[in-house]
């Protein structure tokens, strides 16, 4: 345990910016592959598909077979995997190889992160936890928001496999760092598959994860359908919405930096309840704004960057205090991962079937904020039961 940060959780997310390159560059790549491999646009973006749906579905069937004496090991091997995948992707030489390659790095990473949120837990007491996990998460925010269009730039420059070579790099670095860097984590309760399945009985934990992919569709899903808002008339017409991405990114990035030392000063359920309850307003607030002026519009995009991202740092945290004992906090992380990405997909579909049925853009935003704001109501379940297990533990010591 030490008092101050760990190099090693600054390793973990080097490792972890190069996950939010990876995750998110393949989009921008397509164009580029597509002629390389002389394939259709839409087989091309199955490579977003193949890495996502792997991330989503793999990464918890994997970190629960992963063996729990060892947890060092585990998050060693996941990143070796991400490595070596992104080095094969950019080696490929046909598409059915590459896209079996995105699917290995998305295991890779999705196990990565979820190894390595637990590590930074094991190596920080209980009340700097918070700010580790912030590290964490705002390094694979800065992934996404800064690493994405530097590896986009380089493609542009030397060809699409460059990105890849620049993910790989960053992943190798921060491996020989944690070669050298990490220690030895505390060995986890050894459990069976099935006992470790015991945790959707939990349902404490169902209700973080509910929350989770309630907040997903809510941000993620509104994200998809950013600029076609900004491109309607009423709402600013813009024909560049580039820069209220950056806004959108760049809050995400303060906010996962910034949750940090709220997290270890405010529980979890009441700081998840304030984040809901403010994104269900800065999306509510979107149409009203962008009618007004575009610079307006900024400021709720910006908020709703920062909440959307920050929302994981407690949730994440929560799951670890609440499963920590049963030794498999991991997985319940794994499953919270699953749960963004899931969440992602429905909030994009959804929207996309109700542009489908013709209604207007706005609609999208209502819809986002009021699936946020049905979150942050069932958080209130969460608050009822701290409360309770607040009230027992004040009890017991005097019974």
């Amino acid at each position: 345990m030490h008092a101050h940060t760990p190099s090693s959780i600054y390793l973990i997310a080097l490792g972890a910016f190069a996950l939010g390159m990876a995750s998110y560059v393949t989009a921008g790549l397509i164009p580029m592959i597509e002629a390389a491999f002389s394939v259709p646009v839409a087989v091309a973006a199955q490579l977003v598909t193949a890495f996502t749906l792997a991330y989503g579905i793999g990464s918890p069937i994997f970190v629960a077979l992963l063996p729990a004496d060892n947890q060092r090991w585990g998050l060693l091997v996941a990143l070796t995997l991400f490595v070596i995948a992104n080095a094969a992707s950019a080696l490929a030489e046909s598409f059915t190889t590459l896209v079996t390659w995105r699917a290995v790095a998305g295991i890779g990473a999705g196990v990565y992160l979820a190894m390595g949120i637990g590590a930074s837990a094991a190596m920080c007491r209980p009340d700097h936890r918070g700010k580790a996990i912030a590290i964490i998460m705002g390094g694979m925010a800065s992934g996404v928001v800064l690493g994405v269009p530097l590896s986009l730039l380089i493609a542009g420059q030397f060809g699409w496999q460059a990105a890849l070579w620049l993910v790989t790099a960053l992943g190798f670095i921060a491996l020989v760092g944690l070669l050298l860097k990490l220690p030895a984590l505390p060995a986890a309760a050894a459990t069976s598959v099935r006992e470790k399945l015991a945790i959707l009985a939990d349902g404490h934990v169902v209700a973080i994860l509910l929350v989770s992919l309630l907040g997903a569709i809510a941000s993620l899903g509104m994200y998809t359908f950013i600029a076609p808002l900004l491109a309607t008339a009423e709402y600013g017409g813009v024909r560049s919405v580039t820069p209220f991405l950056w806004v959108w990114g760049i809050g995400g990035v303060l906010g996962s930096f910034l949750i940090g030392p709220l997290v270890d000063r405010i529980k979890g359920p009441r700081l998840t309840f304030a984040i809901m309850l403010i994104l269900a307003g800065s999306l509510f607030a979107l149409p009203f704004s962008a009618a007004i002026s575009k610079w307006l519009v900024m400021l709720p995009i910006a908020l709703w960057g920062a909440v959307g991202w920050a929302l994981q740092v407690p949730q994440n945290n929560e799951l670890i205090q609440v499963r920590q004992a049963q030794g498999d906090a991991n997985l319940a992380i794994a499953l919270n991962e699953s749960a963004l990405y899931l969440g992602s997909a429905i909030g994009a579909a959804a929207g996309g079937f109700m542009l489908l049925l013709q209604l207007p853009i706005w609609s999208l935003v209502v819809a986002a904020g009021a699936v946020a704001a049905f979150g942050a109501m069932l958080q209130i379940v969460n608050l009822r039961r701290l409360s309770r297990w607040n009230d027992q533990s004040e009890v017991e010591p005097n019974s």
